[in-house]
């Protein structure tokens, strides 16, 4: 009996965690969509509801899904000491999570893909800009979940390690798109990938986004094999840089193998870049993701 009455009052307990868990989640992911309206300056109920503007409602739901994944990160599994500190956590990860993907969109803005104002774009219903923008969203999201399970304690030395795994991931992302954009314009004349993109064409827009998720994915591997030391953070930030790119070229070349496999006898250049051939758009999309996913796991 005694055993019993334990029991129930520890399921209690875990009740009580779980209730601000969720709590907290719910209304960081209510915020999020808010907080688009607020920085594109638009009305989120009149773009979705009355515009019905695809391409918004797009990118909102990248980031939701976006946030969901990092406060994924910052719900660990063990309770806090108190209940009041369970909520400074999941607070404090979930708003900087929700920070740091905004400051990820900045960057794929200003830096990554400069050409385009995908702001403007999405509110002219660019479905194709709405796409690659939410997947943006969700890379950085994966990075700084993996970032967040890597750290150790509630710090500023958590913080700073965070801050400092997502740039270097940042900064890979970065890259591969200056690679992806020299191959495209190789395979085509000299023709710009964002100026394809923001003519509307969804089936580079699906290739791209599978290639940036996977390279986000590949850069995560880091964590599986540095060990988090506040004393030691440079290290860590030069060892998630060398790992990174280390995975992104390892799962580029087998991406690369595997489309030659699944695709046989389909020209992708053809079909991709000139056709925009959505299925097939989609199968190298699944395929990249796939093998990073697949690497991933080995290295766990």
């Amino acid at each position: 009996m005694n055993t019993l009455i334990e029991l129930v009052g520890v399921n209690q307990e875990l009740l009580i965690y779980l209730a601000i868990d969720i709590t907290i989640a719910i209304a960081l992911l209510g915020a999020m969509r808010f907080l688009l309206g607020l920085t594109s300056k638009v009305n989120t109920t009149e773009e979705l509801a009355h515009k019905d503007n695809f391409a918004f409602g797009v990118s909102v739901a990248g980031s939701i899904l976006a946030l969901g994944i990092v406060l994924t990160g910052a719900i660990t599994g063990e309770n806090a000491p108190s209940y009041l500190m369970e909520i400074i956590g999941m607070l404090a990860y979930g708003t900087y999570g929700l920070v740091l993907i905004k400051v990820g969109r900045i960057v794929q803005d200003k830096i990554a893909l400069q050409h385009l104002n995908k702001t403007e774009l999405i509110k002219e219903q660019n479905l194709s800009i709405g796409i690659i923008d939410a997947a943006g969203a969700i890379a950085t999201a994966i990075i700084i979940r993996s970032v967040l399970l890597w750290v150790d304690g509630l710090s500023i030395a958590t913080f700073i390690a965070i801050t400092s795994g997502f740039i270097v991931a940042q900064a890979v992302l970065v890259l591969v798109t200056r690679i992806r954009e020299g191959k495209y314009a190789k395979n085509n004349q000299e023709d710009c990938l964002q100026e394809a993109l923001s003519e509307g064409q969804l089936a580079l827009a699906i290739r791209y986004s599978g290639q940036v998720i996977s390279t986000a994915l590949a850069v995560t591997a880091a964590s599986h094999f540095l060990i988090y030391s506040p004393d030691t953070l440079i290290v860590n930030l030069l060892g998630w840089l060398v790992f990174g790119l280390i995975m992104t070229v390892l799962v580029s070349l087998l991406t690369s193998l595997a489309k030659r496999i699944v695709l046989w006898g389909i020209n992708l250049v053809e079909e991709v870049d000139q056709q925009h051939n959505i299925g097939v758009a989609s199968i190298e999309m699944a395929t990249s993701i796939s093998i990073a996913l697949i690497l991933t796991a080995l290295m766990a």
